[in-house]
């Protein structure tokens, strides 16, 4: 059990861990909330979006909608047109140099962007099923358990950390210049996904 423990929460970490669409968006919010209570939506968003993910891999409900040429086309359509959007969104935001409400997303948004980066987003899906859903597959009753609980925690506490290191950085930026920067990094990086997405769609087709 302990084995299992060990490998969900190393491999959670390796996917989670490099820049993404994801984890610029929920560090741009932490950044932007006058509160860090404000960037709860999205740290709960995104970290329930993962979960599910995870679940679905692990009982692999995910692998079967891949099989299925017409659903996975539409995932990469209404992914792309997501990303596209948010990147918009989030590159034309202007910090407030005292009061960062003009620069933060509303809940509602929150909750909608942190869905679209997690669930509509095929890389990350894919790499949920091709690690964390074929490696659950050496493992079963308690040990499968304990691989999905310890790979779901990983992403709970990361989201928390991410979006707290934000809110520390929006602090010390007190005249919204490094926020700015932040802001342009999150819509290059989101775009890049957007186009990656893009090619891989092209192909499809």
């Amino acid at each position: 059990m302990l084995t299992a423990i060990i490998h969900g929460i190393l491999l959670a970490f390796g996917l989670i861990l490099p820049l993404g669409a994801q984890n610029v968006f929920v560090f741009n919010q932490g950044a932007s909330q006058p509160k860090f209570r404000g960037a709860i939506p999205v740290i709960v968003t995104a970290a329930c979006c993962d979960s599910l993910l995870i679940l679905l891999a692990v009982l692999g409900v995910s692998i079967v909608v891949f099989t299925i040429p017409v659903l996975q086309t539409a995932i990469f359509v209404v992914g792309l047109a997501f990303l596209l959007y948010m990147g918009w969104s989030i590159w034309k935001s202007k910090p407030a140099r005292l009061d960062k409400r003009e620069a933060a997303l509303s809940p509602k948004k929150q909750i909608m962007f942190a869905m679209s980066v997690s669930l509509l987003n095929p890389h990350a899906i894919l790499d949920t099923i091709g690690v964390i859903g074929t490696s659950s597959l050496g493992y079963a009753g308690a040990d499968k358990l304990m691989f999905t609980v310890a790979t779901m925690a990983v992403s709970w506490i990361w989201f928390f950390a991410l979006a707290f290191a934000g809110k520390t950085v929006g602090a010390v930026d007190t005249g919204g210049r490094i926020l700015n920067v932040i802001n342009k990094l999150s819509a290059l990086v989101i775009w890049g996904v957007a186009v990656y997405i893009a090619l891989k769609l092209f192909k499809l087709v």
